[in-house]
């Protein structure tokens, strides 16, 4: 790892001055610094702010980075990991990338400069497989959450996605429905891709059309809610599906747009879903994602790691629970 040492000789300038240009401490000449800080970006280096304070391997303290903070899946997860943080004697360090990959790196390099235990990473969806290579990489541990990528040499935690959507498109075509409607959203994040292929799956194995179903995918959801509604007036699809909570909503609004209500003119059916779901009347079905013990999960990967660095990585995927509610009843074909 680069010291302030190798910073000051690539440089060509004094320790003490590195030490200005990184705690603003002194004015240094603009030419001076942008060699400082060229020497920086070239060694990689990461000033340790935690250095001059204590001078331990530990500091029980874990960081969390999550994509979007407030949806109501990921404030779950939050709530896991902080209760199996706070459990075990650590502080949690929390950020939201607010799905920007170049502040999701921010955040990443900010946490790691604070020396954290371990980092847990529910990922942007532009995330790249440059930062996996970088993470993979670095001595502190890190589990990814939620947002799995299979090919990262590291521990994950996530849900069972693409089983969970095949048993909801089979419990909806046993029903009778026959063209159904999915707001997929925006699938560069790995567990909307997997719902939606989880879709696919249970269409092939029903022997559907595919070309009769409709897939609707993009990261506008204003312009998702427009398609949407404006393919249920031309067309006549029973069912819609939502791939998340945020989709949920962009799919109930879509239905209002076209003159339609649940279940008397189209099934409903969403995952993640809202808190209290069974309070909406109607009902919604709901796939249920295990978020905060997602969370929990994430913690104890960390824990093993911290006590087994060699061992081989784990991905682990919890099962999710399909709750059936009024607006999926009642259809007849």
């Amino acid at each position: 790892m680069a010291t302030m040492v190798d910073v000051a000789r690539i440089a060509g300038v004094s320790i003490s001055t590195v030490s200005h240009v990184l705690n603003g401490t002194r004015n240094v000449e603009k030419g001076t610094r942008r060699r400082v800080l060229s020497a920086i970006e070239q060694t990689g280096y990461r000033q340790d702010t935690l250095a001059r304070a204590m001078r331990r391997s530990k500091t029980d303290s874990i960081g969390l980075v999550v994509s979007a903070a407030g949806e109501p899946a990921f404030a779950e997860m939050v709530h896991g990991v902080e209760q199996a943080a706070a459990e075990r004697g650590l502080t949690l360090l929390l950020a939201n990338s607010g799905e920007d990959a170049d502040r999701e790196q921010r955040a990443i390099t900010t946490l790691l400069e604070r020396r954290i235990d371990g980092l847990i990473l529910a990922r942007a969806a532009g995330s790249t497989p440059g930062l996996m290579e970088q993470l993979e990489s670095e001595k502190t541990p890190v589990v990814l959450l939620d947002r799995l990528f299979p090919e990262a040499l590291l521990d994950q935690v996530g849900a069972d996605n693409r089983d969970s959507m095949r048993r909801l498109t089979r419990h909806l075509v046993a029903q009778g429905h026959a063209r159904l409607a999915i707001l997929a959203g925006d699938t560069r994040v790995p567990a909307l891709k997997e719902r939606l292929d989880g879709f696919l799956d249970g269409i092939r194995d029903a022997q559907l059309p595919e070309q009769e179903q409709l897939v609707l995918t993009g990261r506008d959801d204003g312009h998702l809610q427009s398609r949407m509604a404006e393919a249920l007036k031309q067309e006549r699809y029973t069912a819609v599906i939502a791939c998340s909570t945020p989709l949920a909503v962009v799919g109930l609004r879509a239905l209002a747009e076209a003159g339609l209500s649940t279940p008397e003119g189209v099934s409903f059916a969403t995952f993640d879903g809202f808190s209290d779901s069974d309070l909406f009347r109607p009902g919604i079905t709901t796939v249920r994602q295990p978020a905060f013990d997602m969370g929990v999960a994430a913690v104890g990967l960390l824990g093993d790691r911290l006590a087994a660095p060699d061992a081989s990585p784990r991905t682990l995927r919890l099962h999710q629970t399909l709750e059936l509610r009024e607006s999926t009843e009642g259809y007849a074909p």
